[in-house]
């Protein structure tokens, strides 16, 4: 397969954990015969920095042209007070989100046993856990109407939906809770916003195209709280654009590091993968950052396209690297390895796993490396 991939680093560590995912990929490429295009461009702080915009109009036709988005993160704190939408780095990515339509936001959570101490939470309540986030990520109040008076003393952000945009992504929630466990948790606030009332109405019928699966309701607040108590008893949770944000951040604590989680945004056309995790500035090249989620989005890549025994090798590495220590800082504090070890690592193992059977630490640190 001939896969052209937009690649757009952004901001903070994007480039660094980027590039390992890079290196995942080119090492699929080699033992599976597929040959991946990489093209850069830029988006973010750094596009604003060198063009005057978040999303260059060369960047938006480069991702309108190719089979994929590998995203890195967006956002500088010297624009954090810049209310002019032409001078926000996370801009870029909202109107690229629009351009491509891109209206599902996937975020599979699951806690891998050698890092389940990790965790703020109890291992006996992560342990198993296993379910996946469907964000809708076209609409809702973050695409809606927004206004503020000429004082600056009153503001308002519409939240809108139409059941055009709930059906879409409520139909991939099923059809993959279908491959699952069999079970739909729509998250909402139907005891008061009439949006939500709309998202049960229109999430009941569909659900009786798929009669295998059972479909209940949580209030967010209540899914916020269950989530943490009780993350076991979720399969699939499906909720709109402002509540899948912020639930999905909260669960990267059941992970015990948000540089695990990975994601998928996907359109009719298009597809977008990035880690969870924003631009972490103050690790900027310092070679400290995890570069997992990273890899692990470019394995959803891989998955999108079919490819599920490349994106199963790719998991595998990264399984075979928390089993042997072989992780960043935040996942072990005493480690020595940093962003690019854990890269060329991963990358080695999916070249030829029997080379790593009497693995040496000490090798890895210094740098003797295949990819380059």
């Amino acid at each position: 397969m001939n896969l052209k991939i937009a690649v757009l680093s952004g901001d903070g560590i994007g480039p660094e954990v980027i590039l390992q995912a890079k290196k995942a990929l080119y090492a699929i490429g080699v033992v599976f015969d597929h040959e991946f295009v990489f093209e850069d461009a830029l988006i973010g702080a750094v596009a604003i920095e060198k063009t005057g915009n978040p999303l260059p109009e060369q960047t938006l036709n480069l991702c309108l042209n190719t089979d994929a988005v590998l995203f890195g993160a967006v956002g500088n704190t010297k624009y954090d007070n810049n209310h002019d939408p032409k001078l926000r780095p996370v801009n870029g990515l909202l109107k690229l989100r629009q351009a491509l339509g891109l209206y599902a936001n996937i975020r599979p959570v699951k806690p891998y046993k050698d890092l389940l101490d990790l965790s703020p939470l109890k291992r006996k309540i992560i342990e198993g856990a296993d379910f996946v986030i469907f964000r809708e990520l076209s609409g809702g109040s973050y695409f809606s109407e927004k206004k503020t008076n000429a004082q600056g003393t009153l503001a308002s952000d519409l939240c809108e939906y139409s059941d055009e945009e709930i059906i879409r992504v409520s139909h991939l929630a099923f059809r993959t809770a279908q491959k699952r466990q069999k079970k739909v948790t729509l998250v909402d606030k139907a005891s008061i916003l009439e949006t939500s009332r709309l998202w049960r109405k229109v999430v009941q019928e569909i659900s009786e195209n798929y009669p295998d699966v059972t479909l209940d309701f949580l209030y967010v607040d209540n899914a916020a709280m269950q989530i943490i108590i009780n993350p076991k008893q979720f399969d699939v949770i499906l909720t709109e654009n402002l509540f899948g944000d912020i639930l999905s951040d909260e669960a990267s604590v059941i992970t015990g590091a948000i540089g695990l989680l990975p994601s998928a945004s996907l359109g009719n056309s298009s597809a977008l993968f990035k880690p969870v995790h924003g631009t972490f500035s103050q690790a900027k090249g310092k070679n400290t950052a995890n570069p997992i989620a990273s890899i692990l989005s470019a394995a959803m890549l891989l998955e999108h396209f079919g490819l599920q025994l490349e994106a199963k090798k790719v998991y595998e590495a990264v399984e075979k690297a928390i089993e042997l220590n072989v992780v960043t800082a935040d996942l072990n504090p005493y480690s020595k390895f940093g962003t690019n070890e854990v890269g060329d690592f991963i990358s080695n193992y999916i070249l030829s796993k029997d080379e790593l059977l009497y693995f040496n630490n000490d090798n890895v640190y210094i740098g003797q490396s295949t990819i380059v």
